[in-house]
């Protein structure tokens, strides 16, 4: 397996608690995998200044490590626009795919790993490694309306969140209308993901702290999950304007690290 993932979940916290966590993920399940220095980097910023030919550049990296590394898998990291580059554009920009193993998808989603390694019963969870937490998720933008996983409609809804109570005992969803189809920016796509423009993001942050502050004060809510690299960076920042800690903030596999047991218990 080749993971691909962004590359803050190398040297940026909270990131690289998710990063620790798909380590763990494999290493339960006995699963073969490897980075690549060639292609470390889940991110495409050629998707945000429409280049087709920067977005081909890109991904080309992947497809050569791939085939030089022999791999039979590609997976790709907690990032939102990574994820969507690869889910809706790599068939064209680096297709096709047939040196891959095809009884996995191609490309494959870390939530999409983790999930069917819980259902199966591979993994061993101890939920109430988590009890410091009462949590909620923030469905960010690249995954929610413009991808999907598994294999089911609204997967990339279902899947996350079945996780999340799969490793954590408390659990509560933002009100219905900002969430899902429905979500609302986190404040720092787009390419705005810089001091510079830190007023725009603090302001265009407060739809979602609105619907936080709610879960906060009617369930005490004291972290939000969220499975996009540039989302964990924007709310690390933009929090503390709202009265958070920034610390609030995290991936759904810093969860699963926590929650996962290795070897004997």
């Amino acid at each position: 397996m080749l993971l691909i993932t962004p590359s803050a979940d190398f040297f940026s916290e909270p990131h690289v608690e998710s990063l620790i966590g798909y380590a763990k993920v494999f290493h339960a399940a006995g699963i073969s995998w490897t980075l690549s220095s060639k292609a470390s980097e889940a991110a495409n910023f050629g998707l945000f200044i429409g280049n087709y030919e920067q977005m081909r550049k890109i991904s080309m990296r992947v497809r050569e490590v791939a085939l030089e590394l022999g791999v039979k898998r590609i997976v790709i990291g907690e990032c939102g626009h990574a994820w969507r580059v690869a889910y809706s554009y790599w068939n064209t920009l680096m297709g096709p795919f047939d040196f891959l193993d095809q009884r996995y998808p191609v490309p494959q989603h870390i939530c999409e790993v983790t999930d069917d390694l819980i259902q199966r019963g591979a993994l061993s969870l101890d939920k109430e490694a988590n009890d410091d937490r009462i949590i909620t998720f923030h469905d960010s933008c690249n995954v929610a309306r413009a991808s999907r996983m598994g294999n089911m409609p609204g997967g990339q809804f279902i899947i996350p969140r079945r996780i999340i109570t799969s490793v954590a005992n408390h659990f509560h969803d933002m009100a219905p209308q900002t969430i899902l189809e429905s979500t609302f920016c986190c404040g720092g796509g787009g390419g705005v993901l810089t001091d510079d423009m830190l007023e725009v993001r603090v302001k265009g942050a407060l739809p979602r702290m609105e619907a936080l502050k709610n879960v906060v004060d009617e369930y005490n809510v004291n972290f939000m999950a969220a499975i996009c690299a540039i989302c964990k960076a924007q709310f690390t920042k933009v929090l503390p304007y709202y009265g958070f800690d920034m610390s609030m903030v995290g991936g759904v596999h810093q969860l699963v690290s926590k929650a996962i047991r290795l070897g004997d218990k």
